[in-house]
């Protein structure tokens, strides 16, 4: 019989060392996968995030930075906050489009990187923006089929952003001012036609300051004339008490005094 060797201590020590060090090594190179944001797909490859129908109602946490292409249409998403895609440097395709967005905080799109290409916002509820939604972003962008109040901030908002050719006639006004003057219109045909929300706008602004102006002077005037009615009848009443008085009478000594004097 011949007996099993026994390792040396010496050398079990040494490959125990090592491999631990091979361990470690290991786990410090071993790259983090990046988390997906719950109810989306993560196409790692072209670093796109599908979240489409996905039955959300606010823009998901935890988008990875390096996301190039963003898919939130068809949810119910209502509005859209100013931190949502601060994170997102490298976006180039962002797609909003068939949600329920109302509202845009003020600069919720401005941390959108240069990179941006298009913007699809159309088929929600948007009513009203303005630029500073907006930033200065020159992406390709997508506004129809929202129920638009056409006013000087649409007017000037539209002649900033780079909007895709092919939808812009299908920015139609549902309301406008004066009164919904131009309601069913497209703006875009309005604006080519000479109509000018802005100047319109100062001239609705001067005639109800004129129209202020005069009911705030008409109430000075009543009040004075008030004033001075009220004034007079307190006049009147003070002057009639006055007469209603009993005139005073001489006493005797005073009767006696002036006999005496003559």
């Amino acid at each position: 019989h011949t007996p099993t060797p026994t390792p040396h201590p010496t050398l079990s020590l040494i490959y125990t060392s090592w491999l631990c060090t091979l361990l470690l090594f290991s786990a410090l190179w071993d790259p983090v996968c990046p988390q997906c944001p719950d109810s989306c797909h993560c196409a790692w490859d072209t670093a796109t995030v599908l979240c489409s129908d996905a039955g959300l109602r606010e823009i998901p946490e935890g988008i990875p930075p390096d996301t190039v292409s963003l898919h939130l249409e068809r949810n119910y998403i209502r509005s859209i906050p100013e931190s949502a895609f601060m994170d997102l440097v490298h976006l180039q395709d962002l797609y909003l489009s068939h949600n329920r967005i109302d509202s845009l905080s003020s600069g919720a799109l401005r941390h959108l990187g240069p990179e941006l290409r298009l913007l699809d916002l159309s088929h929600n509820l948007l009513k009203q923006a303005s630029r500073d939604e907006f930033g200065s972003t020159r992406a390709k962008t997508r506004l129809y089929h929202n129920p638009w109040h056409c006013d000087c901030a649409l007017q000037e908002l539209m002649e900033t952003l780079n909007l895709e050719p092919e939808t812009v006639n299908g920015i139609v006004c549902e309301s406008s001012v004066p009164q919904g003057e131009h309601a069913g219109q497209p703006l875009v045909k309005l604006l080519d036609s000479g109509v000018n929300f802005c100047s319109l706008q100062r001239k609705t602004t001067d005639v109800a300051m004129l129209v202020t102006m005069f009911v705030w002077f008409f109430m000075v005037i009543v009040y004075v004339v008030y004033y001075v009615r009220q004034n007079q009848a307190e006049a009147r009443r003070h002057l009639e008490y006055l007469k209603s008085l009993p005139s005073p009478r001489k006493t005797p000594m005073e009767t006696d005094t002036l006999s005496t004097g003559f």
